[in-house]
This record gives C-alpha cells, structure tokens and sequence, in this order.
C-alpha cells in the first residue's frame, strides 16, 4: 500500500539536494543506491560525459514475474532549475511551497518520489508484475540534452511514461511539439560613437529591424516561436559591431515547424541586407514532436489505470517539451503525465500533497495494468 508520509517525506528529502544542470552526482549517487536496494541493475550512460557534466543517464533494470507482459518504462529527470540551492520547503493547508527565495524543485522530484514509492509496493506487497526499466535522466532543463545524448541500446521497455508536467494525475500528453533554435549573429562595422559614428554600422540597431519583422508567439494551435535572448555591443562610446539573437521555433508538425524556421532565416538574410551587415545564422534542431496514438496500448494503459483510481482521464496534446520525445524517435512510444507541478521554473512552483500521493498510485497501477496485457 502506498504511504503518504514515507512519499512526503523522500519528496523533501530530494528537492534539498543541490542538483543543478550538469551537476547531478550527489543525487545520481543516492538514486543509484535506492534503485539497487529495490531490485533492480543501475546502469549509468556517458550522457554526462559528453556533456562536460558529473554524472550521467541512469538506466536500472529489474526482471519481472509475469512473462507475457511487456516491459515498461518509467522515466523523470534529475535536475533543477536555477535557483535550487537552500531549498526551504513550506507547507500550509496541504500545499508544498519553497520559501519563496528559490524554486520548489517539484520539478522533477515528484516524478522521482512517485516512481521510487511504487517500485516500493510492488516489492513490499509482492505485487505481480511484468520486466520493468527505470530511466533517471540528466541535463533534461534548457533542451533535454541528458536524453538526446542518452546510449539507446540499453532502453528495452515497449511502453514509456514519463512523469514530468502540470496537471493533475490523469493528465495524458500523447503529443507534444518539436523544437528548433536559431541562433543569429548580426556584424556591422565598429566606430567612435562621438567622434565619428558615420564610419559605423550598429549590430544592435540592425537586429531591432530585424525583430521587428520576426514571428512571435503563437501562430496557430499547435506551432509556437519566441525571442530568447538578444545581446551585444561592448560600451556606449563604441558603435556596436556585434548582435546575437537567440531563439526558437516549435510545432507538433514537423512540415510546420520546417516551414517556420526557414521563414526566420529569410527574414534574417533580409534583415542583414536591408542594413548593410553581415550575418551568421545558425539552426540548432533540439528534438522531433511525437505523436503516440490515443488508441495505442501506451495511452490505453495509462488510461485504464486512472479509471481504476477514479482519477479524471484527460488525453492532451502539449507545448513543452520532454525526454519523451527522445524515447519515442529511438523506439519507445512514451507518453508524459501529470504529477500535479504548478507554476514551474519560478519561486512560486508549489504542489498539492494530494498530487504528490495520487502520481505514486498512478505509477503503481500502471505497473499492475501492465501487468495484465
């Protein structure tokens, strides 16, 4: 059976653990010890090295004792964003909130808790259940970097969740969009700005015409592009010769999301032109959509293991992106569920227990639906 107070009490175990973006050894470390306690053979890719980080994917394995079931995966990442040092949780009227001075870190600890909690049951209730991986990946915050680096041979599950967006247990994300960024570097020509700013050509000035005839925003339902970052420049007594923008576009079509981005670089190379600079225009592609049918047994299962516990079945397509796309492009159909995370990527993210509870039952049942196929 679960137990509330053992989830709660792991969940602000973890999130006051440093675990910053490449820097996840010392939870990586803790993961490892309480997989292979559970059961089940830990095995670390080199994701983390080819990333210049500390620690890579974990990978663990564990055999099961229903044969004809087909293996599953259950996946959450390891880091944090920033700031997720000193880490003061609060709880009030059943609400997990940080102090206020750094993220919560829910983000993705309840996925973790709510795994390691079923792996639990099934061990301590002796619960029948098919082969079974669990993925804890690395550098999934800023481009899901730990799983598109991740050593795909030893993935073997034939259904994937990954416990990692908003929403309440019962939410489905059975597509998500694809994801391209575009880093531009406009020069001019550097000058005295007092002495004789004539000789110059302004980067700066030349990216704000460029941005003015750049997409932004939504552009339809399912395709997205954002200005990230612009900088440049090197003091005001300088005419700039240099401007970088950084940005992104996303689609859950991939002919739409192609579409767009070749429309950002042609407005670049006619940005460059209408001013008189030069430009380098990198495309950076991140990840593909998925799409994993509603009908197929990933959906069906997750489905059917909601309805059990009386949770609300909602079926979504998403905007944000996901280890999940990695899974599904190397052959795991992974759909990713709600864990009840709130306002993420702020110092107001905050988490109902009740959410916290319901992701492990959810887990476990899935674990058991699975069981049945």
């Amino acid at each position: 059976m679960i137990q509330e107070k053992r989830i709660l009490d792991e969940f602000l175990e973890l999130i006051q653990i440093p675990c910053s973006t490449l820097k996840e050894r010392e939870i990586a470390d803790l993961l490892t010890k309480r997989l292979e306690d559970l059961g089940f053979t830990v095995e670390e890719d080199n994701a983390g090295e080819k990333l210049g980080g500390n620690a890579g994917n974990l990978v663990a394995t564990r055999k099961g004792n229903v044969p004809s079931a087909p293996m599953i995966m259950l996946t959450a990442h390891m880091d944090c964003v920033e700031p997720c040092t000193n880490i003061k949780p609060q709880i009030k009227d059943g609400l997990i909130t940080s102090d206020g001075t750094t993220i919560l870190g829910g983000d993705d600890k309840a996925g973790v808790v709510a795994i390691l909690e079923a792996l639990r049951v099934v061990k301590e209730d002796n619960i029948p259940h098919g082969d079974m991986q669990v993925v804890f990946t690395i550098a999934e915050e800023g481009g899901v970097n730990g799983s598109k680096n991740m050593d795909f041979s030893l993935l073997k599950a034939k259904l994937g969740y990954t416990f990692d967006t908003s929403g309440a247990p019962g939410r489905i994300v059975h597509k998500a969009p694809g994801q391209n960024k575009v880093r531009a570097t406009i020069t001019g020509k550097a000058a005295h700005a007092g002495n004789a700013p004539e000789k110059g050509i302004n980067a700066i000035v030349a990216a704000g015409h460029i941005l003015t005839k750049l997409p932004q925003g939504r552009i339809d339902e399912e395709t997205t592009c954002n200005i990230g970052t612009i900088s440049g420049g090197r003091a005001t007594n300088i005419v700039a010769e240099e401007a970088v923008i950084f940005m992104e576009t996303r689609s859950r079509n991939k002919e739409k999301l192609a579409k767009l981005t070749d429309e950002v670089v042609a407005i670049f190379e006619q940005g460059a032109k209408d001013t008189n600079t030069s430009i380098k225009i990198e495309v950076l592609p991140a990840y593909d959509p998925f799409d994993v049918p509603v009908d197929s047994e990933t959906i069906r299962v997750a489905s059917d293991a909601a309805k059990e516990l009386n949770f609300a079945v909602n079926v979504v397509e998403s905007g944000g992106g996901s280890d999940a796309s990695f899974f599904n492009a190397n052959g795991v159909p992974t759909a990713v569920l709600g864990v009840g995370m709130t306002n993420v990527h702020t110092k107001e993210e905050c988490i109902k227990e009740e959410d916290l509870y319901n992701s492990a039952r959810l887990a476990l049942q899935i674990i058991k639906e699975a069981a049945k196929q």
